[in-house]
């Protein structure tokens, strides 16, 4: 019986990575992700290797890493947003499933976005995840905007992932991971980025639902951590409102067989009460804790 560290990868290529199922042993000899239908992207930095991790451990659970892990069941959390913004019988197409019935489709949801079509970008720098179109006799009616994140690692787990590659009948023992989790990109990058985008959506004449953000319920745990787990909820949307969809992995599958998404929460807040959590929240240190920093870097009194 394989032995597998307390410190591991949970899945590879869409299972566990100790699975040697035809079906998973086909997706490594692939480099494939069997949750967008193509190529995975999750390489190391020379691109050399394709190393396919979806979800590893870390302190507080399983943890997906990968986006696109977060697409499985072709879409199925962008899917879910378009019933709940707009008509839930609308029809919901990705891109290239809309262009050819463009001509004759009275009324529809568009993905567009990475996988389908392209990301609507703005300015110079600045790119959107997901924007779900309604769509009309040929008009764009209204849409929302959706960011899909999950968290991205430190260290490596060459050993441990080689270890799975080359897994045997035989094996007895997997190295222990070395990845690490950037929880400091929690407050460095990603929830100033949900706010940029956020006011953006807030400013344009056809966004009637603001933005919606789909992310691991483990990370969204840390954005409580900065902003608080009190902001007061609302019962509707709007387009200055931001919209948080969490999920978690459900419990352990055979082999053979993959582990599906759980939507965890559903909350929805004001944007603007958001911000200013981030900028002054509960958890942010004292002006006398900041003094007191620079003395014991300084060592004096």
């Amino acid at each position: 019986m394989i032995v597998r560290p307390k410190k591991d990868l949970i899945e590879v290529f869409g299972y566990a990575p100790d699975d040697l199922s035809p079906q998973c042993r086909s997706l490594w000899r692939l480099s494939a992700c069997p949750f967008i239908n193509k190529q995975c992207t999750k390489t190391n930095h020379d691109s050399s290797v394709i190393y396919g991790t979806c979800s590893v451990t870390s302190a507080f659970g399983d943890c997906v890493i990968c986006p696109n892990r977060l697409y499985e069941r072709d879409y199925a959390v962008l899917r879910s947003i378009g019933k709940e913004v707009f008509d839930s019988s609308l029809d919901f197409y990705m891109y290239e499933q809309f262009i050819p019935l463009r001509e004759n489709m009275k009324s529809c949801i568009v993905a567009l976005g990475q996988n389908s079509g392209r990301e609507v970008k703005i300015g110079t720098n600045l790119s959107m995840d997901w924007v779900l179109a309604k769509i009309e006799n040929g008009q764009l009616i209204e849409y929302v905007g959706v960011e899909v994140q999950s968290i991205d690692i430190t260290g490596n787990y060459r050993d441990a992932w080689h270890s799975y590659k080359n897994l045997t009948d035989q094996t007895q023992l997997i190295p222990s991971s070395g990845h690490g989790m950037n929880w400091a990109n929690v407050h460095k990058r990603l929830i100033p980025k949900i706010i940029r985008k956020g006011l953006i959506y807030s400013r344009s004449n056809l966004v009637k639902s603001g933005l919606y953000f789909v992310v691991p319920d483990i990370v969204y745990l840390k954005f409580e951590g900065i902003i608080g787990s009190d902001i007061p909820l609302l019962a509707e949307g709007g387009k200055d409102v931001l919209t948080i969809h969490t999920y978690e992995l459900s419990p352990e599958v055979k082999y053979g067989v993959q582990r599906t998404l759980i939507l965890k929460r559903n909350l929805r807040f004001s944007l603007e009460e958001f911000s200013q959590r981030f900028i002054s929240g509960p958890n942010l240190p004292s002006g006398l804790q900041l003094d007191a920093a620079v003395k014991r870097v300084l060592g004096v009194t």
